[in-house]
């Protein structure tokens, strides 16, 4: 049976994860790395990578509609046309991602990326469905212009892959590189939030359009990573939504239509700095408080790594999957992010969510064997089992494992 072998790309990201890891070790530089960002950097990857997968062929369609239909030229397939591919995908890029930085409806989407006060490898995942699904209608232009959608398939997988290994800080200033193309150290300076470092270097590959359009920055000082307002949540739904409910409540804040597309449409730098405080407090609740909290990595890293593992077999056997199979791995996997990050975050509702996720498990497996009307008999069972023995209790003791934090 043929295999996407797109999915082998996973286990490359997280080999290369793992080697410049082990060199920061080495160069004693551990700290370049903290758990908590790093398992919400690959968690959003992670639902990024499962969400494109029903999205992808939608995409490449649609390529194929506007090369047949719309085309403006018909480019050959010639060895300077992959020159000129190239140069013209980063352009592109550059516009998309300056826009994305100067227009809220797009930075809510591209926000995410930066979200991260840490700079490695991990951050390159930090992409989201919505970032993703922005980008590729930006990419419309490169058939419409009339590059064969094959070609346009190959050179996004190369621009992309060159992209992930400029995320890192063990590689210091490539000074005779930074003349032609984006190295770690330009685009470092991209995800800092000193003030001298804001909107620079948009470029992915090359440093042309940067120069031309007068957003190139050389890294002086050491860059400060993150948002100018940090975000104050590892969750999973807090980091992908926030934004959009900022924006919401601004556009609440203002009388008229004008004014409300205004809020939409308008510059990032608008934006009433107050308003998140208050939208932190409003849903940022329900943390375990006081001076226990639970033990988590094992469990956590279980998740994390299970969720991996059911993101590649998918991605291979996608095709050969039935519509059912899609949906449940998308839903469970999700589900689990959202549980990741509640660990993180000490929610807890993480047992309530944990019997959502067995429900969801006991329901597919029932639905396969053609036993979907006898479901009720397993819900029933958990309740009576919580009542009996409470379970929810025995799940915090034994699977949360509190402990006292020592006071500082």
């Amino acid at each position: 049976m043929p295999v996407n072998y797109l999915a082998f790309a996973i286990p490359a990201f997280f080999l290369f994860l793992y080697l410049e890891y082990q060199l920061a070790v080495r160069l004693k530089k551990k700290h370049l790395f903290r758990y908590e960002s790093s398992v919400a950097n690959v968690s959003i990857g992670i639902a990024e990578r499962l969400l494109n997968l029903f999205v992808a062929g939608s995409f490449y369609d649609l390529f194929q509609y506007i090369y047949k239909n719309y085309a403006l030229f018909h480019i050959p397939n010639t060895w300077w046309v992959w020159v000129l591919l190239i140069l013209i995908t980063d352009l592109i890029w550059y516009w998309y991602h300056r826009l994305g930085h100067e227009v809220n409806f797009l930075w809510a989407a591209h926000i995410v990326h930066h979200q991260s006060e840490e700079f490695n490898l991990s951050v390159s995942a930090r992409i989201t469905t919505f970032q993703a699904l922005i980008r590729n209608v930006f990419w419309c232009a490169l058939p419409f212009l009339g590059f064969h959608p094959a070609l346009v398939m190959v050179i996004l997988t190369v621009h992309g892959t060159y992209s992930f290994f400029t995320h890192t800080q063990l590689i210091g200033k490539l000074p005779w590189l930074e003349y032609v193309f984006i190295t770690p150290s330009l685009h470092g300076v991209h995800h800092a939030s000193d003030e001298k470092y804001l909107d620079k270097n948009y470029g992915d590959v090359f440093v042309f359009w940067d120069k031309l359009f007068g957003t190139f920055q050389q890294e002086e000082e050491a860059p400060q990573y993150g948002l100018t307002h940090p975000i104050k949540s590892h969750s999973f739904l807090w980091q992908h939504f926030h934004y959009y409910l900022e924006l919401d409540e601004a556009a609440r804040r203002v009388g008229g239509l004008g004014n409300k597309l205004k809020v939409w449409f308008g510059h990032p730098a608008t934006i009433d700095q107050a308003i998140r405080p208050v939208l932190e407090r409003r849903f940022l609740q329900h943390q375990v408080s006081g001076p226990y909290r639970f033990k988590f990595k094992q469990y956590l890293n279980f998740q994390l790594a299970l969720s991996v593992l059911l993101l590649t077999f998918v991605t291979a056997c996608f095709a050969f999957l039935g519509l059912d199979d899609k949906l449940f791995v998308l839903g469970f996997v999700l589900i689990t992010l959202v549980n990741c990050g509640a660990l993180l975050e000490q929610r807890k509702w993480i047992y309530y969510l944990e019997c959502i996720r067995l429900m969801m498990l006991v329901a597919y497996v029932f639905w396969k064997f053609d036993l979907f009307a006898w479901i009720f008999i397993p819900a029933l069972i958990l309740i009576l089992l919580e009542r009996i023995f409470y379970l929810s209790q025995l799940y915090r003791n034994y699977v949360l494992r509190y402990e006292k934090v020592e006071k500082v």
